[in-house]
């Protein structure tokens, strides 16, 4: 299901005087962050009025926040992007979950969590039993968001109590 807004980030720390704040990204890259012109954070929302990538983190500037005190207020709050910001045909992690998930038009179950490896995403599919399926195309047939389904192939062994 479509969220109104996506975690992207937590705020570690601030970043100089002039109210400057790192943020660890929770998105694929840290310069997914880039294109974003606002955001939330504890429910107040905020321009965004320059970002960049240092290492694996953003610095990011708020408008509004100006002061190393005031950016010190923000440490620990989690960003948030505005959905209807994201490009068109980016889906989030955070709105697979709930998703029904089918193979060969039977239902599988429900997708409730989604795993973070280095060479891919797995989705943990949990009904009769439980799939660990790899989010790669060979097996994520096809996704749609509209009617929170989610069609995809099943091998031997997917299932967590296969041997």
């Amino acid at each position: 299901m479509k969220l109104d807004y996506i975690e992207a980030g937590q705020i570690v720390t601030t970043h100089g005087v002039r109210g400057e704040v790192k943020v660890l990204p929770w998105l694929d890259t840290p310069e997914d962050l880039l294109f974003y012109r606002r955001c939330r954070i504890g429910g107040e929302d905020y321009a965004i009025r320059s970002c960049r990538v240092q290492k694996t983190c953003n610095l990011v500037k708020l408008e509004g926040i100006d002061t190393v005190e005031a950016a010190q207020a923000l440490r620990e709050k989690t960003v948030e992007l505005y959905r209807e910001d994201a490009p068109a045909g980016v889906t989030f992690a955070a709105e697979l979950i709930g998703m029904t998930v089918f193979a060969e038009g039977q239902t599988v179950g429900t997708l409730t969590e989604v795993l973070d490896y280095p060479g891919n995403q797995v989705y943990v599919v949990k009904g009769e039993r439980e799939y660990m399926i790899p989010a790669v195309r060979e097996f994520i047939l096809h996704v749609d968001m509209a009617e929170n389904r989610m069609e995809v192939k099943l091998l031997e062994g997917m299932a967590t109590d296969a041997d």
